[in-house]
């Protein structure tokens, strides 16, 4: 029976590989509702400032993947339901695919926006390459953009449109862009940025509805002013993929809970990247879905490997201020310290006894992550 994948991104790509340095010869099935084309998805919202199309973000193609992993790929295959007791999936034609070992990579669905008027319909959402595709093909000749979300996503299509010519309007109902990341002082330099290259940014708004217009579409801020645009882009965050787990009895807490070894409620059935809740922590980023996969991929030849999270700061790739940050958990005590001034600042989180719980660097500053980095300790240790 082998082992089944279910989804082709970054995860389920990553843990194939990594599954084929320690077991050649065990089958391996991977299954997916897209196309199936690997890509890096971090590169999605950095397209445009590095004149890559949808096809030069394309790092290998269904059937190249099948060959490279000796697996079988599955495209354009939706999964209907999990069956634990069976030590199988059935898929929306019906049929059932066996396995002795699951992978769950199902990603996170872009969280759609509450919002009215007759061009509703038209908002795109960039969580993957198919969905990027579509939005390029409308974005290349538009001369005004509007985004929705002022996070990590929503500043770097900003910076990433500005750069490359576009009209950018970027609309968030908090004060500051990065929320989650940053605190007052560098976020107002990230701000500072990207309207020094033009980025128009409206706070304290949110979009609520967008109409057909004459040339475009129009937007509507709660504020009752309104914005024309081309296209207009929503990034307000992402909802892990956990419905097929939980319809399954599966256990799901923020996302699909797994034990150190990636292992779920479940037996023989693992869990990795967006959809995942790891140790606790639901962490849509690369670098620890690249731990997981490392660890999962032995795991699944039988030697069992617990991941080690380590500090991970995250690199939001404006390139008009870059920003490395690693937030203080929300109950950590202790205040901010900045160093610098304009946009190459120096952020630490430390509590009186001097301990270090979070940083944020900005600008020229980022060089300096690696010190913080090893002066915190691991999210989860060896």
């Amino acid at each position: 029976m082998g082992i089944v994948i279910i989804g082709t991104g970054l995860a389920g790509y990553t843990t194939a590989r990594e599954l084929r340095k320690h077991d050649t010869e065990t089958p391996l099935t991977l299954v997916t509702a897209d196309s199936g084309r690997a890509y890096s998805k971090p590169m999605l919202s950095t397209g445009y400032r590095k004149q890559q199309t949808p096809s030069d973000l394309v790092q290998g193609e269904p059937a190249a993947m099948a060959e490279s992993l000796d697996a079988q790929v599955l495209t354009g295959t939706s999964v209907e339901a999990l069956l634990p007791g069976e030590s199988a999936i059935r898929l929306t034609d019906g049929t059932t695919l066996p396995y002795e070992q699951l992978v769950l990579a199902l990603g996170a669905d872009p969280i759609a926006p509450p919002l009215g008027g007759d061009a509703a319909e038209a908002v795109f959402q960039v969580n993957d390459l198919d969905q990027y595709e579509r939005f390029r093909a409308a974005a290349d000749d538009a001369r005004r953009v509007v985004i929705m979300g002022g996070g990590l996503i929503g500043c770097e299509f900003a910076n990433d449109l500005r750069e490359a010519g576009h009209g950018v309007d970027l609309v968030f109902p908090e004060p500051l862009p990065l929320p989650r990341l940053l605190p007052e002082q560098p976020a107002w330099a990230l701000h500072a940025a990207l309207t020094e290259m033009g980025v128009a940014i409206h706070t304290g708004v949110t979009l609520v509805a967008v109409d057909h217009g004459t040339a475009g579409v129009v937007a509507t801020l709660s504020s009752g002013r309104t914005l024309e645009a081309d296209v207009v882009l929503a990034a307000i965050g992402l909802r892990p993929r956990t419905s097929l787990a939980k319809t399954a009895g599966l256990t799901v807490e923020q996302g699909i809970r797994t034990d150190r070894w990636l292992a779920t409620s479940e037996p023989n059935i693992y869990a990795l990247g967006d959809c995942a809740a790891v140790g606790g922590y639901v962490l849509p980023y690369v670098a620890p879905l690249t731990n997981a996969a490392r660890a999962l991929g032995r795991t699944l030849a039988g030697e069992p490997a617990p991941v080690h999270y380590p500090v991970m700061p995250v690199t939001v790739k404006t390139s008009c201020c870059q920003v490395v940050a690693w937030p203080p958990p929300e109950d950590a005590p202790g205040a901010w310290q900045f160093d610098g001034e304009g946009q190459n600042l120096r952020g630490e989180y430390r509590d009186t006894a001097g301990t270090l719980h979070g940083f944020a660097l900005t600008g020229k500053r980022i060089k300096e992550r690696m010190p913080l980095t090893k002066e915190m300790p691991p999210l989860l240790g060896e």
